[in-house]
C-alpha cells in the first residue's frame, strides 16, 4: 500500500495521522449510528483488528470515545475511559462539529479534560461530522 493520499487505512491516512499504529488494541465507547463508519474502518485498517466494546476484560492502549452533548457526564466518561487504558495511553474524544446536533463547546471539553486528569494534545477535523480531540495523562515524575 502506498502511503501517500491512499485508502482511508493507508499509512497516511486519517487514522494514521492521529496516531493510530498495527498493533494497538482500541477500546471504543459511546458508538451509536451517527457514528462515522468509513473512520471507524479506518482506525480498524491502521490497527489491524476491530475495536473493543465495553465488555473487554483488559487494558487498551487508546480509548475512542464518541460522544454528544446530551449523553451525560463526561468528566465521568472520561474518568472511565482513562482506567481502561494502559500506561501512556490515550483517549480521542470524538464529538459533532459546531453547528451539528450534539455539539460540545471545546471550553466544555477542555474543562472535563482538566477535571478529569487529562490534557489536550491534540484537536482535528476527524470526519465530515465529527471534531476529534486528543487526551492524555500528563507524565509523572518530572
Amino acid at each position: 500500500m502506498s502511503g501517500s493520499d491512499g485508502p482511508e487505512g493507508a499509512p497516511n491516512g486519517p487514522a494514521a495521522r492521529m496516531g493510530f499504529t498495527a498493533g494497538q488494541v482500541v477500546l471504543e465507547i459511546g458508538v451509536d449510528e451517527d457514528a462515522d463508519s468509513e473512520l471507524r474502518t479506518a482506525i480498524e485498517a491502521a490497527v489491524g483488528s476491530a475495536m473493543v466494546g465495553d465488555d473487554f476484560g483488559d487494558v487498551a492502549d487508546v480509548v475512542v470515545l464518541w460522544w454528544r452533548d446530551d449523553d451525560g457526564d463526561l468528566v465521568d466518561a472520561l474518568v472511565d475511559g482513562q482506567s481502561a487504558i494502559t500506561s501512556g495511553g490515550v483517549v480521542w474524544l470524538f464529538t459533532p462539529k459546531a453547528g451539528r446536533n450534539g455539539h460540545v463547546e471545546p471550553s466544555e471539553i477542555g474543562e472535563a479534560a482538566r477535571t478529569a486528569g487529562l490534557s489536550s494534545t491534540k484537536s482535528t477535523s476527524a470526519a465530515p461530522e465529527w471534531a476529534g480531540t486528543r487526551l492524555v495523562a500528563p507524565k509523572l515524575g518530572r
